[in-house]
């Protein structure tokens, strides 16, 4: 089987890329060849598979022809601009969310017209296409009314998505992805940075910004639940979603109140003097029209899991990320 991993430089590309290399295999199929690409080309992570690292940017040119040249059986397509720099920057959000991804999905289209291809494309979405007003649980089927460029241009995509799943260009399966809670790393341009910045650094013995205030609620999951979603959806059966090609994830809904308590739990009062109010009322304009709280059960019937407290995805970041201690 041979694998694509398009964004594969970013948090969740790595981690991805980790998880495929130690199983080995992907639905049962040994994998055969990986190809990771980003627009700067992922390091080689070294393994004994055949692995080719890959600079490529989407919305460029051929790009999207050149990366489909091995035929992979599998692609992710994780690329994009962050909610904050989408927003900050109109063109390149639009390039990059939109134009790339409906490039990638007409160089698939090509490819197979001279001799079939109809590979599966696993497309991360985001619940930011969902915006006021809302309901009290968000159904997977509520009406886009994004309130963002980032949530505009992925709810285009899934309708791209669907379109040419329905047409059999590709099997696609588009999955809406909670706010990834804690990250690794470095706090990056996206507007919801700061849901992790407050449990990485102080946990880390830095101090982290809090722009907004403690009521504000949203939706989580992990980076280990996000690498799960993922393979199950690469290996699920997508005849169930009929022509319903995007799934909300299951998450957690829950308020920075709770996200603080849980951050005392693990790493004390000391933990808690380390986070740094200072309220920014774009970020907070922004998280205003963010959803709360979601019906995932369309997800979680088809076998879709995360995390069920904040304490869980604080001991996700404790194990896989500081070697189980907190520093």
């Amino acid at each position: 089987m041979h694998i694509l991993i398009i964004g594969a430089a970013g948090m969740v590309g790595r981690k991805l890329t980790d998880r495929l290399i130690a199983d080995g295999a992907l639905g049962g199929r040994a994998i055969t060849a990986l190809t990771l690409a980003d627009v700067v080309a992922p390091a080689n992570p070294g393994t004994s598979l055949p692995v080719k690292c890959v600079a490529a940017d989407l919305s460029a040119p051929g790009a999207a022809a050149s990366l489909l040249a091995g035929r992979p059986d599998v692609i992710f397509h994780l690329a994009a601009i962050v909610s904050g720099e989408a927003e900050a920057d109109f063109e390149k959000g639009y390039a990059i969310n939109l134009d790339g991804t409906r490039l990638l999905l007409e160089a698939i289209r090509r490819e197979g017209l001279a001799e079939p291809y109809c590979p599966r494309l696993v497309f991360t979405s985001s619940i930011a296409v969902f915006g006021e007003p809302l309901p009290a649980a968000i159904p997977d089927d509520h009406i886009h009314t994004p309130l963002t460029s980032y949530g505009a241009q992925k709810a285009i995509c899934e309708l791209l998505l669907a379109d040419y799943s329905r047409r059999g260009f590709v099997d696609g399966i588009g999955i809406r992805l909670p706010t990834i809670v804690v990250r690794p790393g470095k706090p990056n341009k996206a507007a919801s940075g700061f849901f992790s910045g407050i449990i990485r650094e102080p946990l880390a013995g830095l101090e982290a910004v809090l722009p907004v205030d403690d009521g504000v609620c949203h939706w989580f999951a992990s980076p280990r639940a996000a690498i799960g979603f993922l393979l199950h959806a690469a290996n699920l059966d997508t005849t169930p979603l009929g022509q319903r090609r995007t799934l909300t994830m299951p998450g957690l809904s829950a308020t920075i109140a709770e996200e603080i308590a849980a951050l005392r739990r693990f790493g004390g009062e000391k933990a808690l003097r380390l986070i740094r109010r200072e309220p920014d009322p774009i970020i907070a304009r922004i998280v205003a029209g963010w959803p709360q709280n979601f019906d995932a059960s369309r997800a979680t019937e088809l076998g879709f899991r995360a995390e069920t407290s904040f304490d869980a995805i604080v001991e996700a970041h404790i194990e896989d990320e500081l070697g189980g201690r907190v520093h």
